[in-house]
């Protein structure tokens, strides 16, 4: 599989502008449809204080007065979604942002630095995608940050996270900090060479008490869980997503269907942990991932035929040695029996849904936020052109530009 390094992605970058909310107007459109899997043809899309004002697939009149771009016949979609980050730098998070991520759900990060990085982009001060935030995620032995965060729960400090009460002392602590939802590790890692990813950590009153405090608090509870017993017992629970999932049964995958309960797969970073380089480079995890990997296939094949709704997500920091976009999770997607348009949809309207968003984001619609990226070629034949995004919009604002296409303006 042909992978981007994000480097380069960082230094083809040859437009950058940090203010939201622009009027924006793309000519000559090809603009496609993620709910209907339409393209409107030689569209011209129109954007006022970073929405979508039209989209006339007639071509209709320019506004005067406003950015005019001629796209030539590229085509525009939705800008990405990925559903699983682990990003804590503006600069890790711009470099998402490059590759077309215009949002992004953070599962995970020290001293909540993804709420701050929420609020500095939500302010203006950043550009960088949307953020959701999670800050720490909830495990038996908690990170060391949140007992500097939360000293008066250092009682807790060395695996005593067990049983309901410290259970929701640890929940309502996040909560007091404005997370957008909750996670939790309802399984052993799968990236460190010691854990065994099977491994159940915490049980069916435990989780039922992170949902409940979540739920009081209007938010859901995201789970990590590679083995199949703890991921039952957080379908169970009632939990808004999987993340992984690599051993789940068809049992649990058809109790996930039933009740809506999302699947975010990350079969690229499995991935990953195959190849040298990127995120992951060690023996024991090479290993593992050789395993691991058509079992992650094969359950995700098998929910998205049971009609789980399945997010993409990179599960990634986009630092500057990862070799793993949203992209190649999109080519994962469409390997594993989605269509080029459902994997699409996985990663916009799917996304959107799970993530809280989507009566405002994740499609091209009058009246959505302008976050769209502009691509080469159609995507719905093609998947793959999105490892190559030509344009990204943040709500109305050009973030970057690449390509050398007739009418593109100069830098």
């Amino acid at each position: 599989m042909f992978r981007v390094p994000m480097l380069a992605l960082a230094a083809s970058a040859l437009a950058v502008s940090s203010i939201s909310g622009q009027d924006l107007v793309l000519r000559n459109a090809n603009v496609v449809d993620v709910v209907t899997g339409d393209i409107a043809p030689e569209a011209t899309v129109v954007v006022r204080a970073g929405i979508i004002a039209s989209i006339d697939a007639d071509g209709g009149e320019v506004p005067a007065g406003i950015r005019t771009i001629d796209l030539a016949g590229r085509y525009v979609a939705p800008g990405l979604m990925d559903g699983h980050v682990h990003v804590e730098s503006d600069a890790d998070a711009r470099r998402a942002l490059f590759s077309g991520v215009t949002t992004m759900r953070s599962m995970g990060a020290s001293h909540y630095v993804d709420v701050g990085m929420r609020e500095l982009q939500r302010a203006g001060f950043a550009t960088t995608p949307e953020y959701l935030a999670a800050g720490y995620h909830i495990r038996p032995q908690m990170a060391e940050g949140f007992f500097q965060d939360h000293p008066e729960l250092g009682g807790l400090d060395g695996g005593a996270v067990t049983g309901a009460d410290a259970v929701r002392s640890v929940t309502r602590a996040l909560l007091s900090m404005g997370v957008d939802f909750v996670k939790t590790n309802a399984t052993e890692r799968a990236g460190l060479p010691d854990t065994d990813p099977r491994k159940q950590l915490f049980d069916d009153v435990e989780l039922g008490v992170m949902v409940e405090e979540a739920r009081r608090a209007g938010i859901g509870v995201s789970a990590h869980a590679h083995g199949d017993a703890g991921g039952r017992a957080a379908v169970a629970a009632g939990v808004r997503s999987i993340e992984h999932g690599t051993y789940l049964s068809e049992t649990t995958l058809r109790m996930m269907a039933d009740r809506g309960t999302y699947l975010v797969p990350t079969i690229a970073i499995v991935r990953d942990l195959t190849i040298p380089g990127g995120d992951y480079d060690n023996a024991v995890l090479n290993i593992r991932g050789r395993h691991m990997l058509p079992r992650v296939q094969e359950m995700a094949g098998m929910a998205h035929d049971l009609g789980v709704k399945i997010v993409a997500a990179t599960d990634t920091g986009y630092g500057p040695n990862s070799t793993t976009t949203l992209a190649h999770e999109l080519l994962e997607l469409v390997e594993i029996g989605m269509s080029p348009l459902e994997a699409l949809r996985a990663a916009t309207t799917t996304a959107a849904e799970l993530f809280g968003l989507d009566t405002r984001a994740g499609r091209l619609e009058e009246g959505y936020e302008a976050d769209l990226i502009v691509l080469e070629r159609n995507p719905l034949e093609d998947i793959g052109v999105v490892q190559d995004v030509l344009m990204v919009v943040s709500d109305g604002a050009v973030i970057v530009q690449r390509g050398d296409w007739p009418g593109r303006p100069e830098s």
